[in-house]
């Protein structure tokens, strides 16, 4: 709520505070009709100046008796009629809802802004979750302002609606009072009718001349008439006034009704709303807390994740350089194999050796062999003494 709004309604507090004490008078019972034999003097002058107002030969006093008291009473409603529309029915109570309407609808499951965007939320591209609750938040808060303005404004409204009924009502209550003070003054007009002028007219007739009585009959039949004219038209004021006299309770009540949601308004504007302005606050308070608690928890866990991965990868590496440093220039175990491998070089050098000079001896057995059956057959062909003999014999050496 915005300070202008907070500051008017603090000011209308007082006013408020004001019109609910204030205390109407009560009427006077509606069968307390003083007669007036019965009046005291300045009463008394009251009913006799009304009673001058009719003129028993005039029908229009006698149907308008009584009828100016009702004037200002009909100025009053209409003043307060005259702005009223049908679309101004109820509006207070509308944004009293509307309040209703709008914090409901700030859904609280929104602060989880770790919460993943569901497929349908990507689909159409909507933000991330704080950023839509923060925007969503902003929007409740111009709803309220903009609620808790017009709830000022009617509140002004029915301030004024609760004067205007208690100037109505004290019309009216003088009203109920005048039409008291007109019934009474009928009332007496009528005994006097009953009394003194209808049997004067009759003993007027009964006197007339012969010539001159249907004329004093009509002007005392006229005189009746107009007598139950009058009757009826004070009768017509007594239910006039019982109906006034419902009307002072009911204009009471409603006054009682507006003045209770005038209070309600006010309760509203001055305690209610600021409340939930700050049930909203701690809210996003909350949330930002909660966030920057995930971050620092992020945070300590990627520095316990560092410092493990750390120590595990020292470990390893000082025990590959431990052992690298504990290791000679050569393995012994490269060296046997290595001397090993050496020695089987020499023995096998050996054994070929041995082979190959056994294999050549045998070879040169062979070869003494193979000459000694040539040079035999060489022989065997000479000694036949034929050509072949003699020229195979000249191509081989002689032994």
């Amino acid at each position: 709520m915005s300070e202008n709004v907070r500051q008017k309604a603090e000011a209308a507090l007082a006013e408020v505070e004001e019109i609910s004490q204030a205390i109407l008078p009560e009427p006077v019972a509606a069968n307390e009709i003083i007669a007036l034999d019965q009046a005291d003097g300045p009463v008394s002058n009251e009913i006799k100046s009304r009673m001058d107002e009719i003129d028993m030969g005039d029908t229009n006093s006698i149907v308008a008796f009584g009828s100016g008291a009702q004037a200002e009473l009909q100025e009053i409603s209409q003043s307060m009629l005259q702005g009223v529309r049908n679309k101004d029915v109820g509006p207070a109570g509308d944004s009293l809802r509307n309040i209703v309407t709008t914090i409901r609808g700030f859904s609280v499951s929104e602060l989880d802004v770790r919460r993943e965007r569901s497929w349908w939320e990507k689909l159409l591209g909507r933000a991330a979750p704080f950023a839509q609750f923060t925007a969503r938040f902003e929007e409740v808060q111009g709803q309220i302002d903009r609620v808790t303005d017009e709830l000022l404004g009617h509140e002004h409204t029915l301030l004024k609606d609760i004067k205007s009924l208690d100037m109505l009502y004290e019309k009216t209550l003088a009203f109920y009072d005048e039409l008291a003070l007109y019934i009474a003054a009928g009332e007496e007009k009528l005994k006097e009718l009953d009394e003194k002028d209808i049997p004067a007219k009759e003993a007027e007739v009964q006197a007339a001349a012969e010539d001159k009585q249907v004329i004093t009959a009509q002007e005392l039949r006229d005189l009746r008439a107009a007598r139950d004219d009058l009757e009826r038209r004070v009768h017509d004021l007594k239910l006039t006034r019982q109906v006034t006299m419902q009307s002072l309770p009911s204009i009471r009540l409603v006054q009682e009704n507006d003045k209770s949601l005038v209070t309600k308004i006010n309760s509203t504007l001055v305690n209610t709303v600021p409340l939930w302005e700050t049930q909203l606050a701690q809210a996003v308070t909350i949330q930002r807390s909660s966030e920057a608690a995930a971050a620092v928890r992020d945070a300590n866990d990627l520095t316990n994740e560092l410092l493990t991965a750390n120590a595990a990868n020292l470990r390893e590496s000082n025990k590959m350089i431990r052992e690298e440093m504990e290791r000679g220039v050569f393995d012994i175990e490269a060296v046997k194999q290595a001397n090993a491998d050496l020695i089987g070089t020499i023995e096998e050098s050996l054994q070929i050796a041995d082979e190959g000079k056994t294999r050549r001896a045998a070879a040169e057995e062979d070869l003494k062999a193979m000459e000694a059956e040539l040079r035999d057959t060489l022989a065997s062909a000479k000694s036949r003494r034929d050509g072949t003999g003699d020229n195979a014999g000249t191509a081989v050496p002689n032994g």
